[in-house]
């Protein structure tokens, strides 16, 4: 498989729809992550304390990383991640929120959504 024409980079797309039980335990966990990074400038850091504390959506875009998500995968390393977060309103019964519909392919019978 190491053609010219086969590329060594894989674009690797995620969406996660989570629900919030406890919107302080989220804002208390990201807080203890941007007091334990030692490069986050003070400045910044009061910026960051403030938008988790007030926006649990801020919050998890702080816990959750693309990096630790890919960290431990032996024989890869991470070029480049952007990812952000934000509230929704959520229907599971939802056709709009079928996991598999945007692949162009028809196969919800295979893999009933789960990707």
């Amino acid at each position: 498989m190491s053609t010219p024409e086969t590329s060594r980079f894989v674009r690797l797309r995620v969406e996660l729809v989570l629900e919030v039980h406890d919107h302080d335990e989220v804002a208390k966990a990201a807080l203890r992550r941007l007091a334990a990074d030692p490069e986050l400038p003070a400045e910044e850091r009061t910026q960051a304390e403030g938008a988790v504390t007030e926006d649990t959506a801020e919050a998890l875009a702080y816990l959750v990383d693309p990096f630790d998500l890919v960290s431990e995968v032996p024989g890869v390393e991470l070029q480049q991640a952007s990812w952000s977060s934000e509230r929704i309103e959520y229907d599971p019964d939802s056709p709009d929120w079928d996991l598999g519909g945007d692949d162009g392919e028809d196969d919800d019978e295979e893999d009933d959504g789960i990707g």
